[in-house]
């Protein structure tokens, strides 16, 4: 329960890691773009130890999603968080240029710039191992030269903006403005299978407020409708590994109807999520509502910390024990149950207690109150917000306890047993393969309508026989009111439901995948 998972299990997460393959469009006037499936790369695991430290895939998804400001700031607007080496690559193959040449790219519902390698990028040893743009062999490259850099969590790129056509499928965008990456610095697009990204998020987003590829494929009228959708093939043992429809949607990749829910705040597809269950039980957090974001190029589940802890008790996942968690609840427990006995304000508890201080709707940390204030700097800030993190937790899991009418003791159990299951800073923990069959669903409330997750689809089995492991494919992501609590729904939530983005009426639509994901693909019958 204490021992740390070790570094090469956790990165096997990558099993997933996909090859380009573009289908022509079909008479319905859709446009698919084919993806396979290539097993983990031990070079990404590399990346991964000589980038990774405690915390970095909680800083680096905090970063993508502009969370320390106001969506349109300048000091945000041109941060956006590359996929942590545990996160699966979804490619599909482009053109730029004319004639074109050839890109593989990570179609991206995350970020909204198009980028790739320049044939400029003299001192990046990145570029020498990935295709490069050369505006000098395309008749149709118009110079602009407005510069361009794009901070990842792992590092970062830099370059400038150029126009030139670009070729999806069948589709020609053009006069697309793209990013040539004269520096990529980080390890990990070294060893990456992609040469760069190609945005499906809003333009708000964009950096240097260049119009996404997806905005000129609808603009230019090479779409039938401005929606794309996405279905994944999550068996690892075919080699199918889904497509991305541009225009519309496949009837062969869903069945019965979809549900709507609109986009709430534009630049990620972002919406509001009810209420998420374990077993069919409330787990209290977002029983007022969360926020939530539909990542096609993140891998996993990530959500409030509560939560996660709450959800790796119940399938017994073991993380790292969180001593500071247990701390608080030894010292603060007792007098936590007292107030909230009392009926006193959970929102106004810990700040009560001096582990957090109140700003008139909830309680903030008070780390971050001091560093904003120059008092103190570094360790110590991290450590208050760490505690005033756990107190918080505290609190809800104790309230929610007491409405069940559990005693003291109980209830101080089970909250030091669900420090012990707090996921680690990069987000690994382990789950007994051999108990599958017994573990709870995890549901998730959207639309009105609760979409349920069965262990089979939550739980990623890397490897066969006894030397098989698996992982919880729940990640801790903490993000404060107004803008949290919230959740990434990535690859684990769309490869169980179709996904379908609607840039007309702005909603995202669920619906429940085929399982026949062998082409040519059938629907149930």
């Amino acid at each position: 329960m204490g021992a740390r998972f070790k570094p090469i299990t956790a990165a096997l997460f990558l099993c997933f890691f996909l090859l380009p393959l573009v289908f022509a469009a079909h008479n319905d006037g859709l446009v698919r773009i084919g993806l396979k499936k290539r097993k983990f790369d031990q070079n990404n695991l590399v990346a991964a130890q000589f980038e990774s430290k405690e915390g970095e895939s909680l800083r680096a998804s905090i970063k993508k999603y502009h969370l320390r400001g106001n969506l349109g700031d300048a000091e945000d607007i041109d941060i956006i968080s590359l996929k942590n080496y545990m996160d699966a690559q979804y490619f599909g193959e482009i053109g730029i240029g004319t004639p074109p040449q050839k890109f593989t790219v990570i179609f991206d519902t995350g970020s909204s710039n198009l980028w790739v390698p320049s044939s400029k990028c003299y001192f990046s040893l990145s570029c020498y191992f990935h295709s490069k743009y050369k505006s000098g062999h395309s008749s149709t490259s118009k110079e602009n030269g407005k510069s361009a850099a794009i901070h990842y969590g792992t590092g970062a790129i830099s370059g400038f903006f150029t126009r030139d056509h670009v070729k999806v499928g069948s589709l020609v965008v053009k006069d697309q403005d793209f990013i040539e990456a004269t520096k990529e610095p980080s390890l990990t697009f070294l060893v990456s299978k992609f040469d760069g990204i190609l945005g499906l998020g809003f333009e708000e987003i964009s950096v240097g407020k260049a119009v996404p590829v997806w905005y000129n494929m609808v603009n230019q009228g090479l779409v039938k409708e401005p929606v794309f959708s996405f279905w994944f093939n999550r068996n690892a043992d075919e080699y199918e590994g889904g497509e991305i429809v541009f225009g519309g949607m496949d009837p062969y990749h869903y069945k019965g109807e979809h549900t709507y829910v609109p986009v709430t705040q534009k630049g990620y597809w972002q919406f509001n999520m009810g209420d998420v269950l374990i077993d069919g039980k409330t787990t209290g957090i977002c029983s007022r509502g969360c926020a939530a974001i539909a990542d096609s190029g993140t891998s996993l589940l990530a959500g409030p910390t509560g939560i996660i802890a709450e959800v790796n008790r119940a399938i017994g996942a073991t993380g790292i024990v969180s001593q500071e968690c247990k701390a608080v609840v030894a010292q603060y427990g007792e007098i936590i149950i007292e107030k909230l006995l009392e009926k006193d304000e959970p929102q106004k508890i810990c700040s009560r207690i001096g582990m957090c201080t109140f700003d008139g709707s909830r309680g903030v940390s008070m780390g971050i109150e001091n560093v904003l204030n120059e008092k103190i700097q570094g360790v110590a800030g991290s450590l208050h917000d760490a505690m005033c993190s756990y107190c918080e937790m505290a609190v809800i899991w104790m309230q929610n306890k007491l409405e069940l009418n559990l005693t003291r003791e109980n209830i101080l159990n089970y909250v030091d047993e669900l420090c012990d299951r707090l996921p680690s800073p990069l987000g690994e923990s382990v789950v007994d393969c051999g108990g599958l069959s017994t573990l709870p669903n995890v549901s998730f409330t959207i639309g009105g309508k609760v979409f349920d997750l069965s262990p089979e689809q939550y739980v990623l089995k890397v490897g066969d026989g006894e030397t098989a492991q698996c992982l919880s494919g729940f990640t801790a992501l903490d993000v404060p009111p107004p803008r949290g609590p919230l959740w990434i729904l990535g690859d684990v939530f769309m490869g169980r439901f179709h996904t379908v983005f609607d840039y007309a009426s702005g909603p995202w639509h669920l619906h429940r995948r085929s399982n026949c994901p062998i082409f040519p693909i059938r629907k149930e019958a």
